[in-house]
């Protein structure tokens, strides 16, 4: 590296070598000075001030060093090299019509509110991965939200190496993550039936019907907000569920996942909530539920929480749980009662029963003293399975 590692050394009686590193490539380039002490600090000031214009993305090596056979290869065409906030602001909109509104918008706060404060002047190929690891160890986040950063960062990154941008990903096959204490599971708190009488008992009109329906049916607060009347098969008893609203959407879209889109039985206390609701929408709109301050459609979870759920759970004594335990409280009715775990799964949107038996085991009932009767008659000593007993004369 030079004198003390400091990048700089004597290269010859007239002359001072600079050593640094820029877009990847260890560059080493001579100064006419002869390699006196004072020399020497005069060049270790310009190769920091050479070290900052890189880091700022200000680095023009044709000025610096115009005699240098390296100017050529690193010298910056219009439209060649982009600003990391100009280039993600145009990879940004791109994206638009390839994402869903809710996931669009995660996209946005962490381009607007990360990426573009973080490296916004640098140089689109000047981002190296220990620039993004020292910024992930500067913010206090979990490692959920670093991770969603990274994987934002990184997809950008592919599409750039992909336009021929830049020449390689710095975060392929890297990952950045805090060791955590182990994260306790998905609290699962459902409401008693004492519970949910004193939660109904302080509603009326919509506001219990679309409770009292969430409770009986399992669907997450998109899923319900999203619900219109044409997605109810009266004659079947099911509601068909294709479509969920999320905060950040300004209309309905379909579920992530084929699985989430599903026919869910209506229960009984489901229909008479939905029966009762006909009285306030179902000549108004083709939304089932409507915000009854406003006359709309509800927009998500958040209003719904303010002005209805909040106040209830105060006013019946209720420890206050967050709207979606109405979806664990279905699940741990259902299987409290019996229900087959298969059944559960499909009637909540799920690709399979592991996670009903992972999340609401403890609801599933233990087998009884006469589990394996049935098996045992069909298949056992009275069946055909069973081997003929020893003959006596053998």
């Amino acid at each position: 590296m030079g004198r003390d590692g400091r990048g700089v050394k004597a290269a010859s009686e007239t002359s001072i070598e600079i050593t640094f590193m820029f877009r990847g490539v260890r560059c080493r380039e001579r100064v006419p000075l002869k390699p006196t002490p004072a020399n020497l600090k005069r060049a270790e000031q310009h190769r920091a001030a050479i070290l900052h214009a890189i880091t700022a993305g200000t680095f023009d090596y044709a000025t610096t060093f115009p005699d240098s056979p390296r100017a050529k290869l690193f010298a910056r065409q219009p439209g060649d090299v982009k600003t990391v906030e100009s280039y993600l602001e145009t990879w940004l909109e791109g994206q638009r019509k390839h994402l869903k509104a809710s996931t669009f918008n995660g996209y946005r706060k962490i381009v607007e509110h990360q990426l573009v404060p973080w490296f916004g002047e640098k140089m689109l190929s000047d981002v190296k991965r220990k620039d993004v690891r020292e910024k992930l160890d500067e913010i206090e986040s979990g490692n959920k939200t670093l991770a969603n950063i990274q994987s934002v960062l990184r997809k950008a990154f592919d599409d750039a190496v992909e336009a021929e941008m830049i020449d390689t990903n710095p975060l392929a096959g890297w990952r950045y993550a805090r060791k955590e204490a182990p994260k306790e599971k998905d609290e699962v708190d459902p409401f008693t039936t004492d519970e949910q009488k004193a939660i109904l008992k302080t509603l009326e009109g919509q506001g219990r019907n679309l409770i009292q329906f969430a409770l009986w049916t399992g669907l997450r607060t998109s899923e319900l907000v999203a619900l219109d009347w044409g997605d109810i098969d009266w004659v079947r008893g099911q509601v068909r569920v294709t479509r969920a609203l999320t905060q950040s959407s300004d209309e309905a879209e379909v579920t992530k996942t084929t699985s989430g889109r599903r026919d869910v039985k209506l229960l009984g206390p489901a229909r008479e909530a939905l029966e009762a609701q006909k009285a306030f929408t179902l000549l108004k709109g083709q939304e089932v539920f409507q915000n009854p301050r406003t006359g709309e459609r509800w927009e998500g979870d958040q209003p719904i929480r303010k002005t209805l759920w909040a106040r209830a759970l105060t006013k019946a004594g209720v420890r206050y749980r967050r709207p979606y335990q109405t979806r664990h409280t279905y699940a741990s009715m259902m299987l409290s009662a019996g229900e087959h775990p298969m059944w559960v799964s499909r009637q909540m949107g799920h690709s399979d029963w592991t996670m009903i038996a992972r999340v609401y085991g403890r609801w599933m009932p233990d087998a009884d003293q006469g589990a394996g009767g049935k098996a045992e008659q069909l298949f056992g000593k009275n069946g055909s399975l069973m081997p003929a007993s020893p003959s006596k004369t053998a």
